[in-house]
């Protein structure tokens, strides 16, 4: 039971690689892989993190309502972060990067966390605004509608909870605390209220319609920076699709992503973007050849530096099973930063 997440990752991420090489010309598949121009991936590389380095900043604007942090001591934490996702099953690396952040610069993981939640709150919004600008182009396959829309609902409904909590703090954590006295058992209300509170803090960004909209902006930037990155190593086989497709692959692929799934995306990335791009008349194993490279190379880059990060602050693996424990610690306690609440709630 233990270990549940982990089989239930491997197995979907199995169907979704079932999907993705069903009915592959392996010949053709190999030709498409030894015939790319691999120089291409050097300009998308350099895209890519250039877009971490956004989301770097983005983050700093998000964690300025808890602690000012310098970009050039939280890029290394994002990119340990990003790794750990690479590595570890069930997004496990946002938790590393809190950990990280609370051991080099002391901020509460449980408000950390808040700003990270929000992260992939706009993140999955700006997925959803690709679909809808790229749908009377690119038309989304049917077998993906109903997803998309589900994803719709789901984050619409997260930011407009997200954002009645950030706009009238006091007021949430009244009714809030109403519904925890009156349903949660007596001796986890104190430790509920806690985790309430600190994660309040993680929010503030919301509060501010400009701040709002940067975070928008800036996450809008980021995924054409990605999609970017795409269209570069799509120059390294021969094939040609609109960058709007790329734009609609970009969305569909990373909320895929979203699905529980192993280290790494395997399956849940590349059955989608193989889908994507068959749709619009790419051969089946060029389309495989090309996901397959454009997976290694968003996967590959950030894991190597995540790790040469890793060593130089003198982390370990075991710092993972230690980033789980605090965060268990972080639910369990009333006292950790209580007195940061009692500063950023008005």
């Amino acid at each position: 039971m233990r270990y549940w997440k982990l089989w239930l990752g491997l197995i979907i991420s199995a169907i979704f690689l079932g999907i993705a090489l069903y009915g592959l010309d392996l010949a053709h598949f190999w030709e498409a892989l030894r015939e790319a121009n691999y120089w291409w991936l050097l300009p998308g590389v350099a895209v890519y993190f250039a877009t971490v380095w956004v989301r770097t900043w983005r983050w700093q604007s998000m964690l300025n309502h808890i602690a000012p942090v310098p970009l050039r001591a939280l890029f290394p934490i994002v990119v340990i972060g990003y790794m750990g996702n690479n590595v570890y099953p069930a997004r496990a690396g946002e938790v590393l990067r809190s950990y990280v952040l609370r051991r080099n610069c002391g901020i509460a993981m449980s408000a950390s966390l808040a700003t990270v939640v929000l992260e992939r709150l706009f993140d999955g919004l700006v997925m959803l605004l690709f679909v809808a600008i790229t749908l009377p182009f690119a038309p989304l396959p049917t077998a993906f509608r109903t997803l998309v829309i589900a994803f719709s609902a789901l984050f619409i409904v997260a930011l407009v909870a997200f954002i009645a909590l950030a706009a009238r703090p006091q007021r949430m954590s009244r009714l809030y605390a109403l519904a925890v006295d009156r349903f949660a058992p007596p001796f986890l209300r104190p430790r509920i209220h806690g985790l309430f509170d600190r994660f309040i803090i993680g929010l503030q960004s919301l509060r501010s319609p400009r701040e709002m909209l940067v975070i928008l902006l800036t996450s809008t930037l980021i995924w054409l920076g990605e999609t970017l990155k795409y269209w570069f190593v799509m120059h390294a086989f021969p094939f040609e699709v609109s960058f709007l497709v790329l734009m609609l692959m970009t969305a569909v692929v990373n909320l895929f992503t979203t699905i529980p799934s192993t280290p790494g995306y395997i399956g849940t990335f590349d059955a989608p973007g193989i889908a994507i791009l068959t749709q619009f008349g790419v051969a089946h194993a060029l389309a495989a050849g090309y996901t397959l490279v454009l997976h290694v190379a968003l996967w590959l880059p950030v894991t190597l530096l995540g790790v040469w990060y890793m060593l130089r602050q003198s982390l370990t693996w075991r710092d993972m099973d230690r980033a789980a424990a605090l965060r268990e610690q972080a639910t369990t306690t009333t006292t950790e930063d209580a007195s940061v609440t009692q500063q950023v709630l008005p």
